[in-house]
């Protein structure tokens, strides 16, 4: 299976090294500066829904048993959320800055002679 691999991908790696003498680094440079954003966002998103869910349960949790307690409950779980769902936007932010406002674009560019 690797070899099937090996061999449908050969052609794309061979056909990209024209373009590393043209300046391709900057799009390598940009590309991994896709995916990271891509994994900051994902990762911040599934690791912020799951906390979400625990402050959901532990709210209804508290309101089942105590039923005069609901609303400080639901206030203080809105303002946990609010803080939960914070995270999850200073990683868009960090992500749109690499991706948008790079600010390590020019200094690489210039180790590898592009400036």
């Amino acid at each position: 299976m690797s070899m099937v691999m090996f061999l449908a991908f050969a052609g794309l790696a061979l056909a990209s090294e024209g373009d590393v003498a043209k300046g391709g680094h900057v799009g390598m440079l940009m590309a991994a500066a896709l995916l990271a954003a891509g994994l900051a966002v994902g990762i911040a998103a599934s690791g912020c829904g799951v906390g979400m869910g625990h402050c959901a349960r532990g709210c209804l949790e508290g309101t089942a048993r105590n039923p005069e307690l609901a609303g400080k409950l639901t206030v203080t779980m809105f303002i946990g959320l609010a803080l939960i769902e914070s995270l999850t936007i200073y990683a868009l932010v960090i992500a749109l800055i690499a991706l948008y406002a790079n600010p390590l674009l020019p200094k690489l560019m210039g180790i590898f002679g592009l400036s």
